[in-house]
Parts: C-alpha cells; structure tokens; sequence
C-alpha cells in the first residue's frame, strides 16, 4: 500500500504531551502560508507510528531515534529506503549521564558490580537502551553483574516522557538504588527543579554521543513535496518573531540537516538487548505500548 498522491502531505507524530497539538497546529499554518500545506496524525506510540510510515497512511514522521531505527531495519527488510532529511540543533551529538550521590563510594562503572541501577522506561533510547549498552561494554551486563531497576512510564513513547528518568532520580535520592541513568539535559533540569539536591550528586561515567530525534521522510513520499517541506521547514528563523514561539515549543533553535551516522550506538544496543530483529520485528519481553 502506498500513500496517496494528494498535493498535501501527512506527517505523523506521538502525543506525549498535550502541547504537541499546539505544536503541530502551528506547523500547520506556518506551511500552509508558504505553499507547502500538510496535515498530521497523532498516534498513542511510535510503534504504530513506524508501521503507519510503512504502510505508507503517512508521508512524513516526527521520529523518536529508536522509531528511526526501526523504520530503517523495517525498510531495509523490505527493500525499501527511509531518511532522516531534518534535525533539531538539540538532537546532535547527545549523551547520556551515569549518576550518583556525591558520597557514593563507586569510582567507576566496574564499582556497580552487584549494585542496583536505575534505567527510564524499557524503551528509552538515553535512558535504558544506549546506557545498558554502555555497562555491557564495559563488562558489566544487566541481571547478570548488577540488578537493573526501570522505571517504566508510558511506554511506547520512547522516553519522550522524562517521568520514568525522573523517577529514577528520586529514587536514588531516597536511596532505594546506587546510581541512575537519565539524559544530560535532564540531569540539569532535575538539579534546578530540586529533584536532585544541588552539589548532592556527581557524574560517574558518560555515554558515547548519539543522536535524537529526526523528521523522518517514507518509503512511498513524493520527492517533490518532500522537497519543498523541507525547504520550507528548513527556513524557519529564529529571528522570525512569528516563528519562536514554535521552535521553542518544539525545543530547538535551528533546524540542521538529517543525518543518519548518529545511531550506531544505538543500532548497537538494539540489537545486544534484543529490541528489535534485523527486520524491525519487536523482539524484547515485557513492552507494553
């Protein structure tokens, strides 16, 4: 099946938050102004999302960086291609924090051998995948050498919804586990937010940096629409007091090109988790969405 060849374009994205439809609303006008109209679609999870751009009910996908990669395995299976052909300037390059209580003892990651540590929700690229990934290359694999503790919020949205990082957080302020991994910005948030008591806690290790979320382009687009959608969303300015409003909802400043090189972390943990097969095919146990 293959998306209608309609002048106006479809873009799905996951409601996480009640601002999305703000978002996307505002999206909407500001393209439709500029000669490149699309409509969008919400989806509870970014499964049915992915399976959606395949089947080709939508052209375009605001895609979490798992959702990428199952999109890509999905299409590559199939003979079939999907692109990454736009990213926030926040999505590049992101990494992932181990953190402790300052007066944790551990010195490195080898110090959590038979310790309790604390992931996000079971499919949370920053928050369990890639940092499971990364204790495993370390020598120290989950259930094996160190419980794993998640804190499962809202699943299938991919760790769009901090809830399940910050609830890790809380917990190991009451001392419940040993360390807990959570995003970066994250970390600088629960610190202003008093989640995390200030000076009380200290970075033991960091992830590799990956990238985040993409706007993604379907196997059946047309290349044309495709093209000007991207012109058009490209050209969002900053400066453009019309335009702010709606990059800073969206949590960026510019819009910088698509690019697929920054996934191999988590290609990497998909796979040595067993989330997904080379197909796309869901693979792990206990995710509910």
């Amino acid at each position: 099946m293959t998306a209608s060849k309609s002048s106006v374009l479809k873009l799905g994205a996951v409601a996480y938050a009640p601002k999305v439809i703000t978002i996307w609303e505002g999206f909407r006008a500001y393209f439709a102004e500029r000669g490149a109209p699309f409509d969008y679609v919400l989806y509870s999870n970014y499964e049915a999302l992915t399976e959606a751009l395949m089947r080709g009910d939508v052209d375009l996908a605001w895609n979490s960086p798992l959702a990428f990669v199952r999109a890509d395995r999905m299409a590559r299976a199939a003979g079939l291609k999907v692109e990454s052909i736009a990213m926030r300037d926040t999505d590049i390059d992101v990494q992932s924090l181990l953190v402790v209580m300052a007066n944790s003892p551990a010195k490195s990651v080898a110090d959590l051998r038979g310790k309790t540590v604390g992931f996000g929700a079971i499919d949370s690229p920053q928050a369990t995948l890639i940092p499971l990934d990364h204790m495993r290359q370390a020598g120290l694999v989950g259930g094996r050498d160190f419980t794993v503790r998640r804190f499962d919020v809202l699943g299938g949205k991919h760790g769009d919804h901090i809830g399940g990082e910050r609830e890790a957080a809380k917990a190991m302020v009451a001392g419940e586990i040993d360390a807990s991994w959570m995003v970066a910005k994250n970390y600088k948030l629960f610190a202003s937010e008093g989640t995390l008591p200030v000076g009380g806690t200290r970075v033991l290790d960091t992830s590799g940096a990956f990238d985040h979320c993409n706007m993604t382009s379907g196997p059946h687009i047309d290349a044309a629409l495709c093209a000007k959608f991207r012109e058009v969303l490209m050209g969002m300015s900053w400066d453009d007091a019309n335009v702010r409003p709606l990059l800073e909802l969206e949590g960026l400043k510019v819009w910088q090109d698509g690019r697929a090189s920054g996934y191999h972390l988590l290609e990497r943990a998909v796979t040595d988790e067993k989330f997904y097969d080379d197909a796309g095919n869901i693979t792990v146990t206990g995710y509910h969405y």
